[in-house]
């Protein structure tokens, strides 16, 4: 049998979990500050943010790692917000694989049934189906020096399902791998969760990774969530500049709002959302600006084969510099004089702050 046709650990239905004005101050800086979040059954929710902004204290504090100063945690209605993490039901798995080496990868899936007094031929029987659901089967009795990263990795996640927790937290769980392996076990993680349905928090700063595997993505700054939505809606409607220039590529131009629509780079394109009239920065993603015959002239910088596509970056005749995304088969070269243009996609802009010029895309 192979891991897509493993059965279920359990039909067990996801928990609703509510995160309610949490504050966690740490005396030189806030962790946490009046967090609000509430996860769905079922529902995976990815923390995205920069370093300090408070997504692995959101995290720590509903495992019971990291004690609030105010605010509740509530799991399926219930307050458990002083209670200890062997009492929340919850499934872990961190950055660091943390597997006993003294033990197979079988024993270390049986450990948490083991602290739970679970009959040794339940246990092992549990453990051969966790692993079988990662796709490790074979590897039981392996140790973990015999184990690749990512091996290792789901043998973590193994040991973290095999209890069927209510909740599963994942802190990033995928940082210490390379990129092809990163990938791999990232849609090895979306299937499981969905195929057992496990409400599940995942905490990255990686936005590729956060938008790839969530159902919705929580960015968050400064102790609170900036923006939470859908990956589309964060990347088609960021509410905020902060959430426009952190998730995806983005050039900043200036730009002037009249009328309900946006001048830029002198096209009139349409407004992502509502937005006073008068000069403001415009943020338009690199799939937005294209290479036009009749454009605006420019020249090319440098370009970057990325498979599929390619970017390249211009500077315009002003000074402007963008960045742009197209076709691989297209191939303008360093020096090349080019004309660009805008496809009329609706842009995010903000008020336009003293010195925030146009620049390349991040």
């Amino acid at each position: 049998m192979t891991a897509l046709e493993t059965p279920l650990l359990s039909s067990r239905t996801g928990s609703t979990v509510e995160l309610r004005d949490l504050v966690r101050d740490f005396g030189g800086g806030v962790g946490l500050s009046g967090f609000d979040l509430e996860a769905a059954p079922g529902e995976l929710i990815a923390l995205l943010g920069p370093s300090g902004c408070g997504k692995t204290t959101a995290l720590r504090s509903l495992a019971g790692l990291e004690r609030v100063d105010s605010g509740s945690i509530l799991i399926d209605g219930r307050d458990v917000t002083d209670e200890p993490t062997s009492r929340r039901d919850l499934g872990m798995v961190f950055q660091s694989y943390s597997l006993f080496p003294h033990l197979t990868a079988g024993q270390n899936v049986e450990f948490g049934l083991r602290m739970r007094k679970v009959a040794p031929a339940d246990r092992r029987r549990r453990a051969a189906e966790a692993l079988e659901l990662v796709g490790l089967d074979h590897h039981a009795g392996r140790y973990a020096h015999q184990l690749s990263g990512g091996q290792q990795q789901r043998v973590a996640l193994a040991r973290a399902l095999v209890t069927e927790p209510r909740v599963l937290l994942l802190d990033e769980p995928l940082s210490a791998l390379d990129a092809k392996v990163r990938v791999q076990l990232r849609d090895e993680i979306r299937r499981i969760q969905t195929e057992l349905g496990i409400t599940t928090f995942f905490v990255t700063h990686d936005q590729e990774e956060a938008l790839a595997v969530a159902d919705r993505v929580a960015v968050m700054r400064s102790g609170r969530i900036e923006q939470i939505g859908s990956p589309e809606e964060l990347y088609h409607r960021p509410a905020t500049a902060f959430v426009a220039e952190f998730v995806g590529l983005t050039n900043r131009v200036d730009g002037v709002v009249a009328g309900g629509r946006l001048t830029v780079l002198g096209h009139e394109v349409p407004l992502a959302s509502d937005a006073a009239e008068g000069p403001v920065t415009a943020y338009l993603r690199p799939e937005d600006v294209v290479l036009t015959a009749g454009g605006i002239p420019g020249v090319v910088l440098t370009t970057s084969f990325l498979g599929a596509l390619r970017r390249t970056r211009v500077r315009l005749e002003d000074g402007t510099e963008l960045s742009l995304q197209h076709g691989a088969r297209e191939r303008p070269e360093p020096g090349e004089r080019v004309a660009v243009g805008l496809t009329g996609s609706p842009v995010t802009v903000a008020p336009r702050d003293a010195g925030n010029g146009a620049v390349p895309a991040r």
